[in-house]
Formats: structure tokens, sequence, C-alpha cells
């Protein structure tokens, strides 16, 4: 299981959620930012999390391709974000 997913499951994220905010960062990374913030999840595991994201950001491709979300989305909106 991806390393990001496995943290999700870790703390009784359910399935919908992950998608949830998956799909969400499709749409607005800003507001996913935003939705981590909201799940509960324990600030040094988010650490953990961000950390991992930025030492290995293809973690992210394979969390989306995981859940069987369109990758595209995930640069496309990454792309808006670019100055």
């Amino acid at each position: 299981m991806n390393p990001i997913l496995a943290i999700f499951k870790e703390h009784n994220i359910s399935d919908a959620q992950i998608n949830e905010l998956f799909q969400t960062l499709t749409e607005n990374p800003f507001a996913a930012m935003a939705t981590i913030g909201q799940l509960g999840i324990p600030a040094d595991k988010l650490q953990q999390l961000m950390g991992m994201v930025m030492q290995n950001p293809t973690l992210i491709k394979e969390a989306v391709d995981e859940l069987g979300l369109d990758f595209s989305k995930v640069e496309a909106a990454k792309a808006q974000l670019q100055p």
C-alpha cells in the first residue's frame, strides 16, 4: 500500500474521505491542504507525510493511481499554481 494511503488508514480515515481528498487535490490543491488539516491526523504524522511527499513526489502519483483517479488532473491543478 502507498505510504500516504497507509498513514490515512492508520488514522481511521475512511476510503470515502481519502477519495474525496484526492478528488479535491485534482481540483484545488489549496483546498486539499485545508481538508488534510481537518482529518484529525496528529501534527507529527502530518509532518512525516509532508516530508515523504517532498522527498518523493511520485508518491502522490502512485496514490492517485492506486485510487483509480486521473493523474493528469493533478498535473493540471499543479500547473495552475505555477506563476
